[in-house]
């Protein structure tokens, strides 16, 4: 359906730099297509200087709301007028709605995760071992997901073993209910984790350029254990494919996009997009592309 622009045309929007790459305007204008509402999503390309007056012009032009991406999650937090308490958890913020000027902050990427493994993996965390590589801001957000959901055990590995010693010890003072390791990312050191672990998170970028990860035997792993892989590529990336090939249940971060992308169309809208139509967005984008 084409929708006409006009003076009651709700606006939207992705705050980045870069910003071309975005899949997020294909999936928010294809659900606005399907709900037959009249908004438009648009992709913005805001430099670190520039933050601060792009939020001032959120508010001056009455934007109904925004995704954040790189480089602005955590910088934007101070031009905000109220932080969820997830969001302030994670650190950063992906989603900001305007309720007549008001602009609050929140972090969908948690209940993305999670509505992704339930989605793609037949996965609950609760009582589970999780082990997660990468210690990084994504981190962060899976482990709020993870600990808000009674995971058993959770384990931090990075190639900066004080990076994933300072997250852990961290999280375990917040999510008291969850236990929490940390290791060094030596090939040898991981594998020896793997028999006991029930999900294998990727948080890192690896995998993102076609990358592989170097010296792992993905065998050690139990045959029942799951693998998420945060980073997306089309059909799938080095990670997924491979693990796959040996038979296990794998996933990557494409089913995350999209779930905390329909948090955040909730949030801005009171209602859900249709099932798929997100998704249905960027294939036609990767099809045209």
């Amino acid at each position: 359906m084409t929708r006409m622009i006009d003076g009651r045309t709700r606006i939207f929007g992705v705050l980045g730099d870069p910003i071309s790459h975005s899949l997020s305007p294909a999936m928010h204008n294809a659900a606005f297509s399907d709900l037959d509402i009249n908004a438009v999503y648009l992709p913005f390309h805001v430099k670190a200087q520039e933050l601060g007056n792009a939020v001032a012009g959120i508010r001056a032009m009455n934007v109904t709301g925004v995704n954040v991406t790189v480089p602005h999650k955590e910088k934007i937090m101070i031009f905000l007028d109220e932080v969820d308490a997830d969001a302030q958890i994670i650190g950063a913020v992906n989603t900001v709605v305007n309720q007549e000027g008001k602009l609050t902050g929140f972090n969908t990427d948690s209940l993305g995760f999670l509505r992704s493994l339930q989605t793609d993996l037949n996965f609950d965390p609760r009582n589970k071992k999780v082990l997660v590589l990468g210690a990084g801001g994504a981190c962060r957000a899976i482990l709020t997901a993870l600990s808000r959901s009674q995971t058993a055990w959770i384990g931090v590995v990075d190639i900066v073993i004080e990076k994933a010693e300072a997250l852990a010890t961290e999280f375990s003072g917040k999510f008291p209910g969850t236990q929490f390791a940390w290791f060094c990312c030596e090939p040898a050191q991981v594998t020896g984790i793997f028999a006991e672990i029930d999900l294998l998170v990727n948080a890192t970028p690896i995998g993102l350029k076609g990358e592989k990860f170097e010296g792992i035997n993905w065998q050690q792993l139990p045959p029942t254990a799951c693998i998420y892989d945060i980073v997306y590529a089309f059909p799938a990336t080095p990670l997924v494919q491979s693990v796959r090939d040996r038979g296990y249940r794998a996933a990557d971060g494409l089913g995350m996009l999209i779930a905390q992308g329909e948090e955040a169309f909730f949030l801005w809208n009171g209602k859900w997009p249709p099932e798929g139509s997100m998704r249905k967005g960027i294939s036609s984008l990767v099809q045209r592309e």
